[in-house]
């Protein structure tokens, strides 16, 4: 398989590793401190076209490929993992379900201004009593006329608390069970809605999430997404894609830790003579730059499986779980390793390594925890159902 960049793609790579490191690197710290939304960094992304990647130009996007975003997630999150994982439900999440599912209407509305960053975007599947068993879900849609009235709780959201619009899943028929499920596009500037207060996490500080509360909201029938009862199925499609995302953050955190340590263990003295120079610390090394190694090829293979799938229309579940598994636990080994490298300058927040590893556990558990992609490539795997 050739794994040989394109010009475009190693073009947009640059761009991306460019701003990171000149724009967000300078604020990663402040806004993990704070917890406050970066605003001015997300809008210049947006304007740059880093919420788009995959967005057709008629929209609004750049029209690239999935290892383009691949490329672009990796350098956005091996500086800050925050302004990664609002980028990723940005582009991914929110836009992804209107592209493929939505109306020419849907798209222009909200595609549009999300794409090039003058608005901000969400995706609500989980709730207080169904996360990974998104078939318990307990909110409700009824239609009214023209009309559907959604009432109901939503937990975990990212970008909840600034979202202009949300792709919701909800339920209009429970006996059907996750058959019941339906998406909606929702504007948040209807009565009815109501966002939450911000979690204090903690990592991706400065991503916000909250819980989102539904009381009577009035969504028009034209705002629905798809038809009545094919919302399980737009968000596990959705799932795909944005677990691919969740790898490429995953593998922009693991060559942060990594990189951090190659640094330190040249420049740290100890015993007359750099750190490096030490077995102990030689095979963190090794295995740090393997694993990375490896989780990269199952990243790109995943984007480019996606891609093809563009034109196929296949799943790529397997893909894109394995490639999730694999990477978020190669960051979290990463992160782990760096701290320890570091000692206790890794332990202080002095150095960006125990951010890294506060950051890397999230990537297993959000989009589908470890367990849940081990069951998924297993029941893939032996056909189960």
């Amino acid at each position: 398989m050739d794994f040989a960049l394109t010009e475009e793609q190693q073009m947009i790579r640059d761009a991306a590793r460019d701003f990171a490191q000149n724009e967000i690197a300078k604020v990663a710290a402040h806004h993990d401190e704070t917890g406050e939304f970066p605003h001015e960094t997300i809008k210049k992304m947006g304007q740059l076209g880093f919420m788009g990647i995959e967005v057709p130009e008629e929209y609004g996007g750049a029209g690239l490929d999935s290892l383009s975003n691949v490329l672009m997630l990796e350098e956005i999150d091996a500086v800050d993992a925050a302004h990664g994982t609002i980028t990723s439900v940005l582009g991914t999440l929110f836009c992804e379900p209107i592209l493929r599912f939505g109306t020419e209407a849907q798209k222009q509305k909200y595609v549009v201004p999300v794409a090039g960053g003058q608005k901000l975007g969400a995706y609500s599947l989980t709730e207080p009593a169904s996360g990974s068993d998104a078939g318990n879900m307990r909110s409700r849609a009824v239609r009214d006329g023209d009309e559907y009235i959604i009432n109901g709780t939503k937990s975990w959201v990212t970008n909840g608390p600034v979202a202009d619009f949300v792709v919701l899943f909800t339920v209009t028929n429970p006996e059907a069970k996750h058959r019941g499920i339906t998406a909606f596009i929702i504007d948040t500037d209807r009565p009815g809605f109501q966002a939450g207060r911000k979690e204090n996490k903690l990592g991706i500080r400065a991503s916000a999430t909250s819980e989102l509360y539904f009381e009577d909201y009035r969504c028009p029938v034209e705002n629905r997404l798809g038809e009545e009862g094919q919302g399980f199925k737009i968000a596990m499609a959705i799932l795909d894609s944005g677990r691919v995302g969740v790898a490429a953050q995953a593998l922009g955190i693991a060559r942060a830790a990594y990189e951090a340590s190659v640094k330190y263990a040249r420049e740290r003295q100890a015993f007359g003579g750099p750190i490096g120079q030490f077995q102990g610390i030689q095979w963190k090394i090794a295995d740090m730059k393997t694993r990375i190694e490896a989780a990269r090829l199952l990243v790109y293979r995943a984007a480019m499986a996606k891609e093809a799938a563009k034109q196929t229309g296949a799943r790529i579940t397997t893909e894109a779980a394995m490639a999730k598994l694999f990477a978020s636990e190669t960051a979290m080994f990463c992160a782990h390793q760096a701290v320890q490298i570091h000692a206790g300058m890794g332990y202080s927040k002095e150095m960006p390594v125990e951010r890294y590893f506060r950051d890397a556990k999230i990537t297993e558990i959000y989009e589908g925890t470890s367990e849940i992609q081990r069951m998924v490539i297993a029941r893939n795997e032996l056909q189960l159902r």
